[in-house]
């Protein structure tokens, strides 16, 4: 069989949606890069995107609250810590 004629039938693949397989797989690494904090211009490296723009549109769904955050990053200062500082 010449190349131009393979096509996917006649190599006899088989394509699943695209919540499987390796779409799915790249989804969850992404999802759980942000999830720990790795910053979207990183993912957008690791994914192979040009433009972190793109990546920030794409699972924008997927970074956590920015006020979650924020209230993590004070409690973690002021929450369980003595640091010194009284009530006036």
């Amino acid at each position: 069989m010449a190349l131009h004629e393979c096509t996917p039938r006649a190599a006899r693949l088989i394509y699943r949606k695209r919540t499987d397989g390796v779409h799915a797989l790249r989804h969850f690494y992404a999802s759980v890069l942000l999830s720990q904090g790795v910053s979207v211009k990183e993912l957008a490296e690791y994914l192979g995107h040009s433009d972190p723009g793109f990546t920030l549109r794409t699972y924008t769904h997927l970074v956590p609250s920015g006020h979650e955050r924020a209230r993590l990053a004070i409690n973690e200062v002021f929450g369980s810590q003595d640091h010194g500082l009284e009530a006036a």
